[in-house]
């Protein structure tokens, strides 16, 4: 693409009426990285599918940003949502999407994107959480460091989204998913009401732990080499969260990734049709380029049947910031609305 494809008007306030609210929110995490390095579960979770030892231990508590789009009223139980998830970068958190490019017109720009897209009737009113993607005890140390707990807590987020943020989510607001129902007609109606995206750690995170790509942990620590030259090695391969995501974006996924040929081998053996992929990256990032080409090359191939739409979009002249990240998640909330009414 040539540029971002976005009306500037989009960047603006939506008019008064049309602006949703952005609240934080705590919830409790029991499955996350301890001060040890072990897994701390209540469940069932075998040592050998999660690389590492797991143990009893108390609940951390956690915050995270949610959008409420206009008109939302936690009194309406009659009126439901979808529900997008949006993870931040190595360095980010909670905050990352709102507030890595700033304020227009004194509100959020990915907050006014989302206004006026529901404004216009391009998309339906959703439902946006912004978690913090560190699974683990010191889950706001935000510096890079391969050997910390903070950075393992990345490549174990998916626990703690299938079994602690989802089900609060979805206990908390009014949303179609219910995550409480295992039904099998409910587990498909709910997975095509929730999507996930991230950008560059999160884009990763939306890759390896959503796709089921594989688990990363201290290059040093496992007395391996780095292929990435970051300090990081692959370990375990994730199980993946296709049962509970039907569309998934990743923006500039960061050097970690695994490759397009697992990844697409990843979604065929899950047994459940992905309706959307978008991936996208700057031609000029020297950060992420290879990777994404590399996470995309053989995907789709190898995928087959079970995955619907694959989008590739290189961005001419685009780095490593929001002006492609906001345009990833522009295009793929509404790609995402397109292949919602392709189904009715």
């Amino acid at each position: 693409m040539n540029g971002t494809g976005i009306s500037d008007a989009y960047m603006s306030a939506a008019v008064s009426g049309k602006q949703g609210k952005v609240r934080e929110v705590v919830y409790p995490v029991k499955h996350y990285i301890n001060s040890s390095r072990q897994l701390v579960t209540e469940r069932e979770i075998d040592a050998g599918e999660a690389g590492r030892a797991t143990v009893d231990g108390a609940a951390i508590h956690k915050s995270c940003s949610v959008y409420l789009p206009a008109g939302y009223e936690q009194s309406d139980s009659h009126t439901r949502y979808d529900v997008l998830y949006l993870l931040h970068g190595v360095g980010g958190d909670e905050y990352e999407w709102l507030r890595g490019a700033g304020n227009e017109d004194g509100q959020y720009i990915l907050c006014n994107l989302l206004d006026n897209l529901i404004a216009d009737g391009a998309i339906d009113p959703l439902i946006v959480v912004m978690p913090n993607g560190r699974s683990s005890h010191d889950w706001t140390n935000c510096t890079f460091n391969p050997e910390g707990t903070n950075m393992l807590g990345f490549y174990y987020f998916d626990y703690e989204l299938r079994y602690d943020l989802i089900p609060f989510i979805e206990s908390t607001f009014n949303t179609y998913a219910d995550i409480r129902d295992s039904a099998p007609k409910m587990v498909e109606y709910s997975r095509m009401h929730r999507a996930i995206a991230g950008l560059s750690m999160g884009g990763m995170q939306a890759l390896n732990l959503i796709l089921g790509g594989h688990r990363c942990d201290s290059a040093a620590l496992a007395g391996k080499e780095s292929v990435w030259k970051n300090g990081l090695t692959a370990t375990v391969p994730a199980r993946g969260m296709t049962d509970l995501f039907a569309y998934v974006g990743a923006f500039s996924n960061a050097p970690t990734s695994s490759s397009g040929r697992f990844l697409g081998a990843s979604i065929a053996s899950s047994g459940n049709r992905l309706k959307l992929l978008y991936m996208t990256c700057g031609d000029a990032d020297d950060i992420s380029l290879d990777c994404y080409e590399q996470s995309a090359d053989g995907l789709a191939d190898l995928a087959g049947d079970y995955l619907d739409e694959h989008y590739r979009v290189t961005i001419k002249d685009g780095v490593h910031d929001f002006n492609v990240w906001y345009n990833g998640a522009y295009h793929f909330i509404k790609k995402i609305s397109q292949a919602k009414s392709d189904l009715q």
